[in-house]
């Protein structure tokens, strides 16, 4: 690479009209290196740390070669050169500046040389603080510590050797999903074929079937040597179950596939035999119906007039665009009780109006059910919420408007502990052993949360080694998935309605801790929480404005141990 722009520019700084310059992030490092031997000065960030206000860091990345010593030394003076009573965010000692942001008990601190470019350093530490208010729910010593793996890829990724790379927070954020195009059409071939093997399968299934009504003719009329009407060629039966032929699935190549609008469809309770082969769940879909990942989403415009030709309602993907989901990690004692909890929520304001900006967010009263341990975030931009009073969601700044046409998480919730109430499903496993070396199992489950709805409830109970059930009549389908050896339960739709379902089934074996753990998933449609939206009005007049709301939750790990 040739040195003539350099060269230039040091003579330009002889003749006193030389200016401090940024090298460009992508330029090579051995031309850094060059500059920095010529004496020329370099506008670099030595580190990004997260500190108390005594000075311990909480983490540190370096982006130049420094020990940790040095790294502590430094941030141990920080807090004593602060001036007291200033509005400055930058403070410098004889060798390096410290460019810095109090992030409510903590301070997020870049330490740069004095060449740097201060207004360049601001710019990149309000970068920094943006990524780790959308990293991190509070900004406290533990969940910073419990996210600093991803918090240091996100450091790496805004400052690379000491210069700022060109990205904003949503680029950062991209990088960090590591999002491929590859694995979405890899799912989508894998998806079809296993369509195409389902659709062959009950192909071989229909066959069969004819099969065995003509044995049972033949049988009948004395014709075939079957003698007994109690054979049962099919698994689900109470007699038991003959060798059914293995099927691969056909080679042939998987279609391309195409999107399909979702509708929620309303509760068809059967029931059914077993299913040979694996069954796909409906979550994925129903998620994608409500615009991906979603939780609850604000959409602040007139919702259109249908007409009398309009066809039967579906809910569209991606109307809303990407919108968080409340999960929950839950498992449950087989004795009773919650062994442990973890509910996390967010909350998103989408305006699309650009008249309907400037408006606040009143949420319903808080359950009484729910108790202080529930911790609530806000967005910088958001005013926090008053104690004991109503709560509302708006812009510090009245004068501002929220933005249009973008998702916005105004405003984030978690809880960890194990109070009963945030249980949207209480699940019951008894296995009880017989004399004959067999097990009679019942398993029922019931919702505790009535102000919610969940959708393909799949319950699945392991199954001792070698064992096969049988199953008594029920509510809802069940399948025998042979890859873990386990009963799928599936419900198609519990709510307030038809809350609560059991299922029996004896199987060879004793040991009931076999039967462990049983794992639940769903996608419901509510809040666990009573994190509603009473009303939105606009700041000026509160004259109240049309909205839609959307909430949805989905579980992380639901077990019964």
């Amino acid at each position: 690479m040739s040195m003539a722009p350099y060269a230039s520019r040091v003579a330009a700084r002889a003749r006193g009209g030389y200016r401090l310059w940024q090298v460009e992030t992508k330029r090579s490092f051995d031309l850094v290196l060059s500059l920095r031997a010529r004496g020329h000065p370099i506008m670099v960030v030595l580190a990004a740390s997260i500190c108390t206000k005594g000075g311990k860091a909480v983490i540190s990345r370096q982006f130049r070669d420094m020990s940790r010593t040095r790294i502590d030394a430094l941030l141990a003076s920080f807090p004593k050169l602060i001036p007291t009573n200033t509005q400055h965010t930058s403070v410098e000692t004889a060798e390096v500046r410290y460019v810095y942001q109090l992030l409510e008990d903590l301070y997020i601190v870049l330490i740069t040389n004095k060449a740097s470019n201060i207004l360049q350093d601001i710019e990149t530490l309000h970068l920094f603080a943006r990524v780790v208010s959308d990293m991190c729910r509070s900004a406290d010593q533990r969940e910073i510590a419990k996210n600093s793996f991803e918090l240091l890829g996100a450091f790496d990724e805004i400052v690379s050797l000491g210069y700022r790379e060109q990205v904003n927070l949503m680029q950062v954020r991209s990088i960090l999903e590591m999002e491929s195009h590859e694995e979405k059409i890899q799912e989508i071939i894998s998806r079809n074929k296993e369509a195409e093997a389902k659709e062959e399968l009950k192909r071989r299934a229909k066959q069969l079937e004819m099969q065995r009504r003509e044995q049972q003719k033949r049988a009948a009329s004395g014709v075939g040597g079957l003698g007994s009407t109690n054979t049962n060629f099919l698994g689900g039966g109470v007699s038991g179950y003959s060798p059914v032929p293995r099927f691969d699935a056909p080679s042939s190549p998987a279609r391309a596939a195409s999107p399909v609008t979702s509708s929620l469809r309303a509760p068809a309770f059967k029931s059914s035999g077993m299913k040979l082969g694996s069954k796909k769940t409906k979550q994925a879909e129903l998620l994608d119906a409500l615009g991906g990942s979603a939780l609850l989403s604000e959409d602040i415009s007139t919702p259109p007039t249908p007409s009398a030709s309009t066809p039967e309602p579906t809910i569209i993907k991606d109307v809303r665009g990407s919108l968080p989901t409340e999960n929950i990690t839950l498992s449950l004692s087989r004795e009773g009780g919650i062994e442990s909890l973890e509910l996390k929520g967010d909350m998103n304001l989408n305006v699309t109006d650009p008249s309907l900006s400037r408006i606040k967010v009143l949420l319903l009263p808080a359950p009484s059910v729910f108790g202080p341990e529930l911790q609530f975030k806000q967005h910088p931009n958001v005013a926090k919420l008053a104690v004991n009073k109503e709560r509302i969601i708006a812009l510090k700044d009245s004068s501002r408007g929220f933005p249009v046409n973008q998702s916005l998480a105004v405003l984030k919730w978690r809880y960890t502990g194990k109070d009963e109430s945030y249980i949207p499903l209480s699940i019951n496993c008894w296995p009880t052993p017989s004399n004959d070396g067999t097990c009679d199992v019942n398993i029922e489950y019931e919702l505790e949360n009535q102000n919610v709805s969940l959708y393909d409830l799949t319950i699945s109970i392991p199954l001792p080694a070698g064992s096969y059930p049988t199953v008594a009549p029920q509510s809802g389908e069940w399948q025998l998935n042979p890859s873990g050896h386990h009963l799928d339960w599936t419900i198609p739709l519990v709510n307030a309605d038809d809350r609560s379902g059991a299922l029996e089934f004896s199987v060879s074996g004793s040991d009931v801790n076999a039967f462990f753990p049983v794992r639940v998933s769903f996608a419901g449609l509510g809040n666990t929480v009573g994190v509603r939206v009473a009303s939105v009005s606009r700041v000026d007049d509160g004259e109240d404005v049309v909205f839609s709301e959307d909430a949805s939750f989905t579980t992380d790990n639901y077990l019964v141990v």
